[in-house]
């Protein structure tokens, strides 16, 4: 499994990827809380996802880039996650957060927000809820750590996932699960995550990842 970014182009995705929407799940109180998944796209063992946002066909690409003079380029530093992160530190775990990462998906804003869960947690709950809110962040900036530095991760199998916000009723990013590398135009291959999240509006100022620039 590969994903490839092509030069002002689309994503093409080979080894049988599966694809499917997934829908932010908005509970009682208005909070971001989880994913409500659609059903599996028809894809063959490859197929090529719209980077521009211009597709009429999305999300598969249809050559609107080309017609419209789609920039690509890509601008991510390609630094290693734990070389950028800033690390805040709780009693019982850590936490360590990429900004630039961010796509904009809001889970880390329920029960007072992710950083003050591990950093004061007032009750053995907010361990679980900080977690969990972690696991839905789709673009891997937050991950939650054991005080000997282990990551605490989830146990995702390697798919694609297609986030539609429906609390900002917009199309979010492509999220990349489960270590599925991505090798940029150039032929580097980026850092292999558990999550990442790829632009699909054409607008993030750290291409290929989703910046947050569809929430504008």
């Amino acid at each position: 499994m590969r994903i490839k970014v092509t030069e002002n182009g689309p994503y093409l995705v080979s080894g049988n990827v599966p694809l499917a929407e997934q829908r932010i799940h908005v509970d009682s109180d208005d909070f971001c809380h989880g994913y409500d998944q659609g059903e599996l796209c028809e894809t063959g063992p490859t197929y090529a996802l719209c980077r521009c946002g211009g597709s009429g066909s999305k999300p598969f690409c249809d050559g609107a880039h080309a017609r419209t003079g789609f920039d690509g380029t890509e601008t991510a530093s390609g630094t290693p996650f734990d070389e950028q992160a800033r690390e805040f530190e709780g009693p019982d775990m850590d936490l360590s957060d990429v900004r630039e990462l961010c796509a904009g998906v809001r889970f880390c804003h329920r029960a007072g927000g992710t950083w003050d869960l591990v950093r004061h947690p007032k009750d053995p709950g907010d361990r679980r809820t900080a977690i969990e809110e972690v696991w839905d962040c789709p673009s891997g900036r937050l991950v939650a750590r054991e005080k000997d530095g282990s990551a605490i991760e989830p146990d995702l199998e390697p798919s694609i996932g297609l986030i539609e916000d429906t609390q900002l009723e917009t199309m979010g990013p492509i999220w990349v699960r489960g270590g599925i590398p991505v090798e940029s135009a150039d032929g580097r291959t980026y850092e292999v995550r558990n999550r990442v999240t790829l632009c699909r509006c054409g607008r993030s100022r750290n291409k290929p990842f989703c910046d947050g620039s569809h929430t504008g």
